[in-house]
């Protein structure tokens, strides 16, 4: 036997006499027979030409070369102890939902945590499909939202991905705004002709979403507005919008701020295709849930559902989201 083939089962006999001196002890210790534990220690003895105790009828000790294996048989059945209880089950599956307030993904990691109480669905908040989707194809992350045709295809090729909902589009205005005089009632698209809305120009964590909107922009009057700083937090973006004092495109789940009024666009009614994304070949129970999740909600909800005279950017119309 080659030393690096050592069992761990022959190691974990050595231990147990080597810690109790007593043969009987040790196997009582391992719930095996005192002649089996005997042969184990023979076994080893002979695998690494060594003999590592000194019997007599009274007494069990260690030799020299026992004591020089004696830390090492304890680092190698730590270790094993720790790859085995890295691998016990499915670790835990790490969920980018984009942001910490409501959405269409955080709706589906509830409805995922619900259908699979026992699997540890870890929610992070990345800010942007273009920066999330990077993590997962290099493991990082385990799964993503947003818009997958915003992607580079270089980027989106490593992907799997599974159509979640057509998400309606709003515009978030700062108090005051000459638009945002009727909270929640629809906003005609055209209503923005001469404005600068903000969709994430020059945050490279957000190419897909400025993407989206310059093609909505597009032929309309609308210009996107420069870039700002990035906001973490719902504070933050308050401020930073009630300092700019620039409209922002967002989708209608988008969080309710302070000094900030939320109108549904309309004519036409402009959606984004929400994607969820994973590692091509990737397995996990956790995102098993998800794909129900996504197909339950969206058969309950009419997420997939495209009323006529929408708008949707080219690249959803030419190759929709696969249905995973």
């Amino acid at each position: 036997m080659n030393p690096r083939d050592v069992d761990p089962r022959l190691l974990r006999g050595f231990l147990a006499v080597a810690e109790e001196l007593h043969f009987t002890r040790a196997a009582a210790r391992l719930y095996t027979a005192q002649q089996a534990l005997s042969r184990d220690v023979r076994r080893l003895e002979q695998g690494l030409g060594a003999a590592l105790f000194t019997r007599t009828t009274r007494a069990v000790e260690l030799t020299a070369d026992g004591e020089r294996l004696l830390p090492l048989a304890r680092r190698v059945l730590a270790a094993h102890e720790e790859l085995a209880a890295a691998f016990a089950g499915p670790r835990p599956l790490l969920v980018d939902v984009n942001t910490d307030g409501p959405s269409s993904a955080r709706t589906v990691l509830d409805r995922a945590r619900e259908l699979a109480p026992d699997c540890e669905l870890m929610a992070r908040f990345e800010s942007g499909l273009t920066h999330a989707a990077a993590e997962v194809a290099a493991g990082r992350l385990d799964v993503a939202f947003g818009y997958v045709h915003g992607l580079e295809p270089a980027l989106r090729r490593r992907l799997d991905h599974m159509a979640v909902r057509y998400e309606p589009l709003a515009a978030l205005l700062p108090d005051g705004h000459p638009l945002a005089d009727r909270p929640g009632a629809p906003l005609p698209v055209r209503a923005l002709a001469g404005e600068h809305v903000y969709a994430g120009a020059g945050n490279p964590r957000t190419l897909e979403w400025t993407r989206l909107a310059r093609e909505l922009f597009e032929g309309r009057g609308i210009a996107l507005a420069p870039p700002a700083p990035v906001a973490i937090g719902k504070e933050e973006f308050r401020r930073v919008m009630a300092k700019t004092r620039t409209p922002v495109l967002v989708t209608v789940d988008f969080t309710d701020l302070p000094a900030c009024t939320k109108r549904p666009l309309a004519e036409p009614l402009p959606l984004s295709p929400l994607s969820m994304v994973w590692r091509r070949g990737f397995a996990h129970p956790g995102l098993d849930a998800l794909r129900r999740a996504v197909r339950g909600l969206a058969a309950e909800r009419g997420w997939l559902e495209v009323p006529p005279g929408a708008w949707l950017p080219a690249a959803a119309l030419t190759g929709a989201p696969g249905s995973g």
